[in-house]
């Protein structure tokens, strides 16, 4: 892409004044930086994927709230994680994760154990046990 023709379109970047940092060619065809306030196909892009977390966040507080997952799978979806991810942050298994993911495992972890997911999510092992009804 010419550095003339760098997308300037009035999303979420413009709204916040800020600016992306992209690649495209100057007048010699050399590679060279430029600043975009952002690309109307990838704000809808984004847009969208955001909608999906947040409803995968929603499935799973609603799954935590009768008793069918472990509030460790909603904090997951709410911090954007994905099980290998989360796996990584507490420095287990995935296998052993997804069981913390049933609700009697979940009851019958220890603090230590609690603690590693609680500083992975940055909240405290009371916020890990109780998810608020907002």
């Amino acid at each position: 892409m010419e550095k003339e023709n760098v997308p300037q379109h009035d999303g979420n970047l413009s709204k916040k004044n800020l600016k992306e940092l992209v690649y495209a060619t100057d007048e010699n065809g050399d590679y060279t930086t430029a600043l975009s306030t952002g690309w109307e196909p990838k704000a809808i892009a984004l847009s969208n994927a955001i909608d999906d977390i947040k409803e995968r966040a929603e499935e799973a507080k609603l799954k935590v709230q009768i008793g069918e997952l472990s509030p460790i799978c909603y904090y997951m979806e709410l911090n954007k994680m994905d099980l290998t991810i989360l796996a990584g942050y507490v420095e287990m298994w995935k296998w052993r994760v997804k069981r913390h993911f049933k609700p009697t495992v979940f009851a019958k972890l220890s603090d230590k154990i609690l603690q590693k997911y609680a500083d992975a999510f940055e909240i405290s092992i009371a916020e890990l046990k109780n998810i608020k009804n907002d």
